[in-house]
């Protein structure tokens, strides 16, 4: 084998996951908070929960991926444990179709599908149609790669040595170890059965030596959920070893049976000659039979799991430090960016809900002249600040890695939340330093002004649950944190002539009228990073 069969190779390798990435994240744009509805309502019974798992898989392209969103839902609580087993089934099922498609001999029509594909995209405008394009365009790129794959890999048919090597894989431990750590190196068994299949359309490896290597792959493919659950609690990781025990248990079962009865020459009978599509159906074939087989048996598999992840009296706290580290180790598959968004709203939402514990304590210690809550909310908004650090990383990371579509358009709208909640964070913090002040300098507010405040603390709570409770209908939703956003403006102009007012009447001390002064600018700037928290969660798709 040449250099310009290594760099054939590597090119086509290049093209096949590249146009696997580009398909899935297609997918993503098309139908991907659609998906992630549908996995999070419909899983009631274990046969539904078992459908909802393989088809929602069909349609990203990923086992990974829907692993992944099960084990944050479970992280949640929005799922339980027994939930997640039919889910988990079904996703390893819904996983084989990228194989049974690479197995279509459809290669000459690759460049058409991959010209169609591109021309949707540079030429029509419409977003659906991008997304749809760039399906098209990814698997005619993913059918491009595995031709050159496939013919890059020709001349070793006449190596001894890879022959050699090819053979070994007959061995069934060696053939399962080397196709599990090739798809935990890559994250995606997708990807590392379609290369096994384009090594047999080569030549270079039989279908005999081919399952095991099969095997193998289903149990690397778990590598990812298992990055995931780091950090996450520990019902979340029970979802990991359910998936690790289901695809242990089918490579038990059918490597002994391919040892004690001849499995491979009964799929190969009613296939064909077709090696590609031999493996294909023979991964097919390995996960729905291991689903049948276990489908009675979810429940103690989940009895299992916490047997072998027993609670433990200190759980962590679900933070997106260790995804955003993984992330900074290309750890996580992007390929599904609304996987992410659950632990990013989730968190988001736990900022959002610090910053207006923060501002209600911040009126309250005011009016009540109240320096010693100050310490506390100090140390609140170093928790809104780490969390506003953390989320804008790992919002980062995922934009790094994915520029394009309605997914990444709501992340930058949180993006933007995540800025105004810290900014809120800021101006409690300034309303409770004014009781420092307050204290030294034994001011008093006059009680028109303590009134006022009052009014001010009442207002600013109603306008941030207002705009943190999305209704129904958005545009009237929209129109009355409008509303209260200008009445906070109305308050602040009519607040100041009134003190003005007061000033003339010589009602309160020079220092009083300093303090008031700037509390009225932190009540309405207050008021603006409301109505702009309001208005990027009304762009968010998924608040549809």
């Amino acid at each position: 084998m040449g250099i310009t069969e290594i760099l054939g190779l590597l090119g086509g390798l290049a093209l096949f996951l590249y146009g696997m990435q580009m398909m899935s994240d297609g997918l993503e744009d098309a139908a991907g908070n659609k998906m992630k509805r549908i996995l999070e309502k419909l899983t009631s019974s274990r046969f539904l929960g078992v459908l909802v798992g393989a088809g929602i898989t069909a349609v990203i392209q990923s086992s990974s991926a829907t692993t992944v969103m099960t084990v944050g839902f479970v992280n949640s609580g929005m799922m339980t444990l027994s939930q997640a087993v039919w889910i988990i089934m079904g996703a390893n099922i819904g996983t084989t179709i990228t194989g049974q498609l690479i197995a279509l001999d459809i290669g000459a029509l690759a460049p058409l599908i991959a010209f169609i594909g591109v021309a949707m995209i540079v030429f029509l405008k419409a977003p659906k149609v991008h997304h749809i394009g760039k399906i098209l365009a990814g698997l005619g790129v993913l059918f491009i790669g595995m031709d050159i794959m496939s013919s890059s890999m020709a001349p070793l048919r006449e190596s001894e040595a890879f022959i050699s090597l090819m053979t070994k894989f007959s061995n069934p431990v060696l053939g399962i170890l080397a196709g599990m750590v090739f798809t935990a190196v890559i994250q995606s068994s997708s990807a590392s059965v379609g290369i096994l299949q384009a090594l047999a359309l080569a030549g270079v490896i039989g279908f005999d030596s081919a399952v095991f290597v099969l095997f193998g792959q289903n149990i690397g493919t778990c590598i990812t959920a298992v990055l995931a659950s780091i950090g996450t609690n520990r019902a979340a990781k029970r979802t990991t070893v359910i998936h690790l025990m289901f695809n242990l248990i089918g490579t038990a079962i059918f490597t002994t049976a391919c040892l004690l009865i001849p499995i491979t020459d009964w799929v190969a009978g009613f296939t064909g000659g077709n090696v590609s599509q031999q493996i294909a159906n023979m991964h097919t074939i390995f996960n729905i039979t291991t689903t049948v087989i276990l489908l009675p048996f979810g429940t103690y598999l989940a009895k299992l799991a916490e047997k072998i992840l027993p609670d433990r009296k200190e759980e962590a706290v679900t933070t997106l430090t260790s995804l955003t580290e993984e992330f900074r180790r290309g750890s996580i598959s992007l390929g599904l960016t609304a996987v992410h968004t659950d632990l990013l709203k989730q968190e988001i939402g736990r900022m959002l809900s610090l910053a207006t514990e923060n501002l209600n304590k911040s009126y309250k210690a005011v009016l009540e002249s109240d320096a010693s809550s100050l310490e506390g909310i100090t140390e609140t908004e170093g928790t809104v600040d780490r969390l506003n650090k953390e989320i804008s990383q790992y919002i980062s990371k995922i934009l790094v890695h994915n520029n394009s579509g309605q997914n990444v358009a709501d992340i930058e709208q949180y993006f933007l939340i995540t800025g105004n909640t810290e900014r809120i964070g800021d101006h409690a913090v300034n309303i409770a330093g004014y009781t420092q002040v307050i204290k030294e300098k034994n001011i008093e507010f006059s009680l028109g002004a303590r009134e006022e405040i009052a009014k001010m603390q009442q207002i600013t709570a109603q306008a941030l649950d207002k705009a943190l409770n999305i209704e129904d209908d958005k545009a009237a939703w929209m129109q009355s944190v409008v509303e209260l956003e200008e009445e906070i403006d109305d308050m602040t102009d009519t607040y100041r002539e009134k003190h003005l007012e007061r000033m003339r009447n010589g009602e309160c001390s020079e220092e009083a009228c300093i303090l008031y002064s700037e509390l009225l600018t932190d009540f309405e700037r207050i008021g603006d990073h409301i109505l702009n928290i309001a208005q990027a969660f009304a762009k968010i798709n998924s608040m549809a």
